[in-house]
């Protein structure tokens, strides 16, 4: 018999910059926490993917110097927000991000499913 259960590409939006002051540690450890979770969720049967993933290596590739340039500005959210495009859902993790809420709005303006906990997501 097989599941009915179906896997999901599932955007794991979290806090990038968000209370870091741009400390690059800060937005390691904020990294390291999505890429947990997306560890998490690919264990539950689901393919995880995070905006970071896409965004980080087109951003240095451009000559991006610091976080917050003009280049950085250009491509790390708007990747994301494409990205969502491909998604069936949107995983919003941690805590005040106004680039994570965006991700979670746009998901619903685009009828993603929206899960605002991990437990909410089915193990298939």
């Amino acid at each position: 018999m097989t599941s009915s259960k179906k896997s999901l590409l599932i955007l794991v939006a979290g806090p990038y910059r968000s209370g870091t002051h741009d400390d690059p540690q800060l937005i390691a450890a904020n990294v390291k926490a999505m890429t947990d979770m997306a560890l998490e969720l690919y264990r539950m049967g689901h393919m995880p993917v995070l905006g970071e993933w896409f965004a980080l290596p087109l951003i240095e590739a451009a000559g991006s110097k610091q976080v917050g340039d003009a280049i950085f500005n250009e491509i790390f959210h708007p990747i994301a927000v494409q990205l969502i495009d491909h998604c069936d859902a949107v995983l919003r993790i941690g805590g005040a991000s106004s680039g994570a809420d965006e991700m979670v709005n746009t998901g619903k303006h685009k009828g993603k499913i929206i899960f605002l906990h991990p437990l909410e997501i089915p193990t298939i």
